[in-house]
């Protein structure tokens, strides 16, 4: 049931409160106080004072406001975040941020397994922000219904890049019902995001998950075999178990933002081992003689395609970062 807006008719104009932001549309935004979802607007000065982000406030972020006698809010305060999960701004250059959630548990990105196809580009740079920003980061692939044959082993090959190195990585289908559980269990009690391209399912999934959110959503299209954006901005929603889950709009690119190119190497946790083995201690692992991280990958110790992965990023914070 929709939160009740909190009656500030009876001079209570000048109180201060403390809630979460649940929706951002840019201009408004909901703030939960209490219970009660609050609209309300953040002063210019915000902008002004953080050019280098698309906007001051995303949800998740805890702020102070001035509650107004028309029943909404005026933003004074945006409290410091724990953390956040960002990307650059699409169609900009290096500098420009777009935060996707602030104050989060763990992040999840969310491949359909067809309609639209794995992106390993898209779910490697994703990676290294979410290991950036130090967040607990997992892969679903979802709409595991409308797997084909031959599909089993590609898939199986997917999951084992990123299980060795750590991530957990879930199959699901909110047709079937399978992996839901699982997802379930991972969710439950967390403040966590779930990003992927439009089309990926993830609308689909919350509403499996919680019946209650009626989110909307939308069919791929046949033509392009890509999602069609239904999700417009991004919000906070309760899970029945307890916790809450942040549904992000489809996503065509993941753009790394603020990552410099000699720390880009520390975001790729298999490479740890062999950082310190390579000959020059500035190595890139990208052309150097006596490199070991070279040498694992050409071995496999690293898995090719996560060393690849690393190269077009590391060629791409040398120009623009196209984030494909």
């Amino acid at each position: 049931m929709e939160a009740e807006p909190r009656n500030t008719s009876q001079g209570l104009e000048s109180e201060i409160v403390e809630g979460i932001v649940v929706r951002s549309t840019g201009s408004w935004h909901d703030v939960r106080v209490d219970g009660t979802i609050i609209p309300a607007r953040i002063p210019g000065k915000f902008r002004l004072a953080n050019k280098a982000a698309t906007n001051p406030l995303a949800v998740g972020d805890r702020v102070s406001m001035q509650l107004n006698r028309d029943n909404t809010g005026s933003i004074s305060v945006i409290h410091p975040r724990r953390n956040r999960l960002s990307r650059r701004a699409a169609g900009r250059r290096i500098g420009i941020e777009h935060v996707l959630a602030a104050n989060l548990d763990a992040a999840w990105v969310i491949q359909a397994v067809r309609r639209p196809m794995p992106n390993a580009g898209f779910v490697d740079r994703f990676l290294v922000m979410a290991e950036y920003n130090h967040l607990v980061a997992g892969i679903v692939l979802n709409k595991i219904d409308l797997m084909e044959p031959g599909d089993e082993e590609s898939l199986a090959t997917f999951s084992e890049i990123y299980t060795s190195i750590g991530y957990t990585v879930l199959r699901t289908s909110a047709v079937t019902g399978d992996g839901l559980d699982a997802l379930r269990s991972e969710l439950t009690g967390k403040t966590t995001v779930m990003t992927g391209p439009s089309g990926a399912g993830k609308s689909t999934l919350l509403n499996a998950l919680s019946p209650g959110l009626q989110l909307v959503t939308g069919a791929v299209s046949d033509r392009t075999n890509k999602g069609k954006h239904t999700t417009t901005f991004p919000s906070l929603h309760p899970l029945p178990g307890g916790g809450y889950v942040v549904d992000t709009p489809g996503i065509r690119e993941y753009g790394l933002y603020d990552i410099e190119p000699d720390d880009l190497c520390h975001y790729f946790p298999e490479f740890e081992p062999y950082l310190d083995d390579c000959h020059f201690p500035n190595c890139t692992h990208d052309h150097e003689p006596s490199c070991a991280v070279r040498d694992a990958a050409d071995t496999e110790q690293i898995h090719p395609s996560r060393y690849l992965s690393y190269l077009k990023m590391l060629d791409s914070l040398d120009g623009e970062d196209t984030g494909r």
